[in-house]
This record gives structure tokens, C-alpha cells and sequence, in this order.
């Protein structure tokens, strides 16, 4: 009896069986006709990949075990021991960890480039600089950079630009078209959905670039499991309905809080009043994305007293669920810089991360006004 599953069915094992030692070796002549071994590509884990890449407009790219080890993979894609990375430093504190605490360890040096500056590297490029990373929008101020605009700068330098897309999503915006170089997601968030997978996702705009993205996934053991594969691409499919809901509460939540008494600031870049929101809409087709900040008072109590009074926006450390929550950048994403960088960046203890669901927004906003009041 011949099957023909319409959704691909949870490849859940470790080794796939050959023949002979003929097959065996037909295998090392041609690696993609067939798999082998999880660890070096599965049917789920290449569908994610294969799918992302599509959104992306890449020629390839691998699915991770998390977003920290898709960041990890595209700056392996292009640095070796001695070379030198340059960093927004409008970055995902994660991002930060790993430049500072561990490629350190393999002499992998890092300068971090004010977001005011990234259009003028000359200062920061060093012989043996190779990349720099940044964000389309920016965790957890939601600065926009001008993909276009870098990507020209960076080339000037024979830079390559690694671009993280976790917060707009290829919805809004596709890196590549614009000139980057990688670009990445932590697939937990947006691209899966649902709060309940961890994984990530790396495209490459060149070809050979994809291919070392597939040997550093394969030896450093990288490879998403089958399972976790299966819940993206389950996520993904929903992917386009999804990002608007959020982009339209968002939005809405967004023009409640900058009209709160309560609320000192408010960085969306769906405002007219933010800095790059001509440059938002363009770069995002009109929609600015479900990831919003605003400050209250700098006092802790008062945060405290606002995690606790709301009832639809749990405390968590996370985002891009289709339920909404807030969380704390000094106290989780950024507790690992130094106080300096905190407040050169804005991170203050009155700073809050607000994730917008896809719930009936006027439920969230009644919520957000009694926790405020």
C-alpha cells in the first residue's frame, strides 16, 4: 500500500539504515541523496531549513538548536582564531555573552559600534576585522537599522553583514534583498510561535557560505531534533496570519501606553514620533512588527507592582508568542552588561519588553489599564 502523507510525517530516529557498503559509499559520493546520521541532516530538520531559506530568498541555510547557536553558526561561517567581529551595540544581550565570554576564548575579538555610528565604520574596521552583526530591529529599544545602508558600508570594507531578523520576521523584512550577507533567527520566537519550541535558523545568500554552514551545524552538533523541526514548520505555516495580529495589536497597545500619564516612554516604530519610522515602513511593507518597550517609573516596587496587577501579560523571559507578556530587560536579556553599557543604551529599571499576542486587543489594553492604574 503506497502512503502519500500530506504534512511530513516526525522522522524520531537517530541512524537511517543502508543496504551494503556499496550504498554506504554512494552515500559519501553524493551526501544529499540520501541521510545517514541525524546529526548531519534529517527530513525534518532540512524542511525547517529549506523553508526559512525560502522566506528568506537565501540559497541555504541549516535549522540550529536554538537562536544562540544560529548566531554562533554564521559568525563561524566567516571567522577563524585572530579575526575581529564589529557588534551594534544595540544587540540581544545573549549576542553580547557569547562575543565577550566565549569567542574571546578562541581569540575572536569584539568592538561594539554605537547605533549612531554604523553608518561610519572607518574608525572601528581593524585589518583583520570580518563581519559585523546587527539587528533589523533592535532588542529591547527597537532601534531600525537601514539594511541597505549598512550592507553598502560593510562591503566598502569587504565586511560581510550578519543581520538577526528574530523581531521582524522575513514577513516584514527579507536582510538578503537588502544586501546582508547571513541572515539568522532564533526560530522560538516568531517562526515557531507557539512558545513551545526552541530552535534556530541560518540563511546564507551564497551558496558556498550555505555549504559551511552545513559543516559547522554537522561538527559542532548544531542540528535541530526531528521533533522540534516538526513543531516549526507546523508553527510556520501560520506564520503570515500571525504576523499581522500581532503587528495590529501592537500597534494598538502601543498608542494606549503613549498616552498613559503612567508611562514615561514608549519605543514603537509604528509611532510617527520614532526616530526611524518613515524608514520602518518602508523596510517592513507598512507593518512594524508585534514588539514593543515602555518605561514607567525607575523604581523596582513599581515594576513589581505592574508584573503583578496584570493578568493577560505573564512575566517571562521570552517573546513572539501568540499570547502576550512582558518582560525585564535589566533583569534577564541585558542583566550581563556592565552598568555603563545599561545606561548608555537606555536600560533602565524602569524598562519594559512588551510582547503583543494575537488575543482580542481590546482584552489586553483593559488589562495593561488596571495594571497601570
Amino acid at each position: 500500500m503506497e502512503i502519500h502523507p500530506k504534512i511530513t510525517p516526525i522522522y524520531q530516529t537517530s541512524v537511517f539504515k543502508f543496504e551494503d557498503l556499496h550504498e554506504l559509499e554512494s552515500y559519501f559520493e553524493s551526501p544529499e541523496s540520501r541521510y545517514m546520521y541525524s546529526r548531519n541532516g534529517n527530513p525534518n530538520s532540512d524542511e525547517l531549513a529549506n523553508a526559512v531559506t525560502k522566506l528568506e530568498a537565501g540559497a541555504g541555510g541549516i535549522a540550529t538548536g536554538s537562536g544562540m547557536a544560529a548566531i554562533f553558526a554564521a559568525l563561524l561561517a566567516y571567522c577563524q582564531a585572530g579575526d575581529h567581529v564589529l557588534c551594534a551595540a544595540d544587540i540581544y544581550g545573549g549576542s553580547s555573552s557569547l562575543l565577550n565570554a566565549e569567542l574571546s576564548r578562541m581569540n575572536i575579538t569584539v568592538t561594539y559600534v554605537p547605533f549612531d555610528a554604523l553608518y561610519s565604520l572607518a574608525e572601528f574596521v581593524k585589518p583583520t576585522t570580518r563581519v559585523l552583526l546587527a539587528e533589523t530591529i533592535s532588542n529591547p529599544l527597537l532601534r531600525v537599522a537601514d539594511l541597505r545602508q549598512l550592507a553598502e558600508e560593510c562591503h566598502r570594507y569587504g565586511l560581510k553583514l550578519i543581520v538577526d531578523n528574530t523581531f521582524a520576521s522575513p514577513i516584514l523584512t527579507r536582510p538578503l534583498a537588502l544586501g546582508a550577507d547571513i541572515t539568522l533567527h532564533s526560530v522560538t520566537k516568531y517562526i515557531a510561535g507557539h512558545s513551545d519550541v526552541t530552535a534556530g535558523a541560518v540563511v546564507a545568500a551564497d551558496p558556498d557560505v550555505a555549504v559551511r554552514l552545513k559543516e559547522i551545524g554537522m561538527h559542532y552538533g548544531l542540528t535541530l531534533s526531528p521533533m522540534e523541526s516538526w513543531l516549526a514548520v507546523r508553527g510556520l505555516k501560520t506564520l503570515h496570519l500571525r504576523i499581522r495580529q500581532h503587528c495590529l495589536n501592537a500597534m494598538a497597545i502601543a498608542e494606549f501606553l503613549n498616552q498613559h500619564p503612567s508611562v514615561a516612554a514608549v519605543y514603537y516604530p509604528g509611532l510617527p514620533t520614532h526616530p526611524q519610522h518613515v524608514l520602518a515602513a518602508e523596510q517592513g511593507k507598512g507593518l512594524f512588527g508585534g514588539m514593543l518597550s515602555f518605561k514607567i517609573a525607575d523604581e523596582a516596587e513599581k515594576v513589581n507592582q505592574l508584573m503583578r496587577r496584570s493578568q493577560r501579560f505573564p512575566f517571562a523571559p521570552s517573546l513572539a508568542g501568540v499570547d502576550s507578556s512582558l518582560s525585564y530587560p535589566l533583569g534577564t536579556s541585558h542583566r550581563y552588561l556592565t552598568p555603563e553599557q545599561q545606561q548608555q543604551l537606555g536600560i533602565t529599571t524602569g524598562l519594559i519588553r512588551l510582547s503583543a499576542g494575537i488575543e482580542p486587543v481590546d482584552e489586553l489594553i483593559a488589562d495593561l489599564e488596571q495594571a497601570l492604574a
